[in-house]
């Protein structure tokens, strides 16, 4: 969400930018001889000062938009990066429990004890399971 509205704001400004300069080139458009500045049909008339102004309003709106798809981009990394630690660490555990239920089996095999057939398999005591799961 953090990242459309990032890109909205700065596609946003960007437009305003371009039309800003490309739609006032020329000598009617010279400020400081009784012209204007003209965006989508707003007239800045005045200093150049009032145009300075507008225009970092927009690079502002622009900074804002970059800064929020930035932050947008780095917690999807973030995400991305935290499910595959959460995989390889859930990998390493299985390996770690198949080690640890072979080591059990050796050691209950020496003993004489009863060994189990699959990993995770128990004894019940009826001898079967009623219902499947």
């Amino acid at each position: 969400m953090i990242l459309i509205l990032g890109l909205i704001i700065l596609i946003a400004a960007v437009i305003i930018g371009v039309v800003g300069i490309f739609g006032n080139m020329g000598a009617d458009h010279a400020l400081g001889t009784g012209g204007d500045f003209s965006i989508f049909g707003y007239h800045v008339m005045g200093s150049t000062g009032s145009v300075f102004l507008a225009g970092v309003v927009v690079g502002g709106a622009a900074l804002l938009g970059l800064a929020l798809v930035m932050l947008g981009v780095r917690r999807s990394a973030r995400a991305r990066r935290g499910a595959g630690m959460s995989r390889r660490e859930a990998a390493a555990v299985d390996r770690e429990r198949d080690d640890l239920i072979k080591q059990r089996d050796i050691a209950r095999a020496e003993t004489g004890g009863p060994v189990a057939d699959a990993p995770g398999s128990r004894r019940h005591w009826f001898g079967h399971r009623t219902a499947p799961r």
